[in-house]
């Protein structure tokens, strides 16, 4: 009986072949994981009731869009935004260095703009 040929590795630009029903060579499956970051539950991500105490007090303290600040607007803030994107990273979620408050419609422009594309680290 005639097996199914190999196909080629999905992460973009690699010629690795691999066996059927496998979609990534042993290089590239730890950049893909099987389910991604973001079809993953909140709680699962990182935001849960330690995030939302984080969260409120960090609006508290900082309760307007740093974005509308910018353009010299004064917006009630109602999202906490990670600046560098966490993509998981424990140490970088938690680093309220790396946090900034934004209004939702700052929030989805900036998320939709950053995460449109993996970026992969190698």
């Amino acid at each position: 009986m005639p097996r199914k040929p190999k196909t080629p590795c999905m992460h973009p630009g690699c010629p690795e072949l691999v066996e059927p029903g496998t979609k990534y060579c042993e290089k590239h499956k730890k950049l893909h994981p099987a389910e991604p970051l973001r079809e993953r539950g909140a709680n699962e991500r990182g935001y849960g009731y330690a995030w939302q105490k984080a969260r409120k007090a960090f609006l508290t303290a900082h309760p307007l869009c740093v974005m509308c600040q910018k353009e010299g607007k004064y917006v009630k803030a109602t999202v906490v935004d990670h600046i560098i994107p966490h993509r998981g990273d424990k140490k970088l979620f938690w680093d309220s260095l790396n946090w900034q408050s934004l209004c939702e419609h700052h929030h989805n422009l900036k998320t939709g703009n950053e995460d449109r594309y993996v970026r992969y680290e190698y």
